[in-house]
């Protein structure tokens, strides 16, 4: 809803501001400037982009305006989870981790933390890498330059749709200036033409280059940026499970490489210390 919000405010603040000028709302509405700078604009993302891009900046969108912040249980959740694994192992050994990993959805334990399990790149990072542990093949420092490395890629790939945005919402500005030189060629047709037709088709070539540098600063470069700091969340979650089960298997207490993965988290979601200790306790009871 903030989101929403955020749009409807620069929009009424910018045509708001036109009218209590004494602009004429009428005269913005040039539905050949409209086809020139948004079909574009539009046409140059979807030739610039391969279809997974397109989809997923389709998904993230949805997902960023329906999720207006981070689910306050995920990390109590995720800290407890973790917490009952490292337990498990030491008190079963590695090869209790496949009763959990194979079928998450059907694990007693993980059911217990629906906020991880509402998570599917987080939980599919965390099936992927404990199920390497459980296998026993990769030294500690593998399985944590490997979770390094994946969570680039992840990071890389998800930051696809921002920066296409990003990209088209750079050249909107430049397809307004193209609707604008178009409409002073069709004005210099008309030059030898009254005053107020000529005054006319300057305002609707001018009007091109308003769509244009509207669009890209009121809307795709703030719907850039909120996909991008979107993405930071996801990655969060990630560099603190990877912190988690780095630290387990360097032979750290379940508390202390909890409190590694409790680092890694941005600060507007990071519990302190004492919080996490109580997280802990709260289960253990």
């Amino acid at each position: 809803m903030i989101k929403i919000l955020g749009l409807v405010v620069a929009i009424a603040s910018v045509f708001g501001g036109y009218v209590l000028a004494d602009g004429n709302l009428a005269t913005l509405w040039q539905p050949a400037e409209v086809v020139i700078v948004i079909g574009a604009a539009l046409g140059a993302h979807v030739l610039g982009n391969p279809g997974s891009v397109l989809r997923d900046t389709l998904s993230q969108t949805r997902e960023l305006i329906a999720r207006e912040k981070e689910d306050p249980e995920l990390y109590p959740q995720l800290f407890g989870l973790m917490n009952s694994l490292m337990l498990q192992v030491q008190t079963h050994g590695l090869k209790v981790l496949d009763d959990h990993i194979e079928k998450p959805f059907e694990s007693s334990l993980f059911l217990t933390y629906p906020a991880v399990l509402r998570q599917p790149l987080l939980l599919g990072f965390l099936v992927d890498n404990l199920r390497l542990q459980s296998m026993g093949k990769m030294t500690p420092h593998e399985l944590q330059h490997l979770m390094e490395e994946e969570i680039h890629r992840l990071q890389e790939d998800r930051m696809r749709p921002a920066n296409s945005l990003h990209r088209t919402g750079e050249a909107l500005p430049g397809f307004g200036i193209l609707a604008a030189v178009l409409g002073i060629i069709i004005t210099m047709g008309a030059i030898d033409g009254p005053l107020t037709m000529i005054g006319y088709h300057v305002a609707a070539a001018l009007v091109g280059t308003f769509m244009g540098v509207f669009s890209c600063y009121c809307i795709l470069e703030p719907l850039s940026s909120a996909l991008h700091h979107q993405v930071d969340q996801k990655m969060a979650q990630l560099h603190c499970a990877k912190a988690i089960i780095a630290a387990q298997l360097a032979g750290k207490t379940p508390l202390l490489a909890l409190d590694g993965g409790r680092r890694m988290i941005q600060e507007e979601n990071r519990p302190s210390f004492f919080e996490l200790e109580r997280f802990v306790s709260e289960e253990q009871r």
